[in-house]
């Protein structure tokens, strides 16, 4: 496969992950169910193949990470998370996944008092975030590489080291 279509397979996971996650907060505010895309994965790539620099990093390679406000080791991942997703943000793109809250908005107040430098999208019935990490555990973070490749790690990070370590290996191919 030449690299121009390693790239495209990245991009088409990145993309469709964040179509999942779009769709399923539409599906939660709107009272009629949206209906699914009836484009191939070819055709979503095509539509995105003109996007900025900064997008089109996203598409590429990518951290999800999935948690919670009520997830105790997600707490102690989360400076871990904030750090690295400075350190290495203008590389790959952080995406959080706020994943079974009992009460709206409960993640959001949590961010309040300890932010993140990247999106975080609110996933309160957990199907995005079980369709994407593959888990209904919290913390799950998930890492793309623009080779299409996926690597799942379970658990919280012990350290902004191990992290760090992940993103380059997992996401950069470092």
């Amino acid at each position: 496969m030449t690299p121009t279509r390693v790239s495209i397979a990245a991009a088409g996971v990145a993309v469709l992950a964040l179509l999942v996650i779009g769709l399923v907060q539409l599906h939660g505010s709107s009272s009629a169910p949206a209906r699914p895309l009836r484009l191939s994965l070819a055709q979503m790539r095509a539509e995105l193949a003109s996007s900025p620099g900064p997008l089109a990093a996203l598409h590429s390679q990518a951290v999800v990470n999935k948690w919670a406000s009520w997830c105790v080791p997600c707490h102690s991942e989360l400076g871990a998370f904030q750090r690295v997703s400075l350190a290495l943000g203008q590389r790959v793109a952080f995406i959080g996944i706020d994943s079974g809250e009992s009460r709206r908005g409960d993640g959001v107040s949590y961010l309040r008092s300890y932010p993140l430098s990247y999106p975080s999208y609110e996933d309160q019935s957990g199907q995005t975030g079980r369709a994407i990490t593959d888990s209904s555990f919290t913390p799950v973070t998930v890492f793309y590489d623009r080779r299409g490749g996926q690597y799942i790690h379970q658990g919280p990070y012990p350290s902004e080291a191990k992290l760090e370590q992940d993103v380059k290996r997992y996401a950069l191919g470092a």
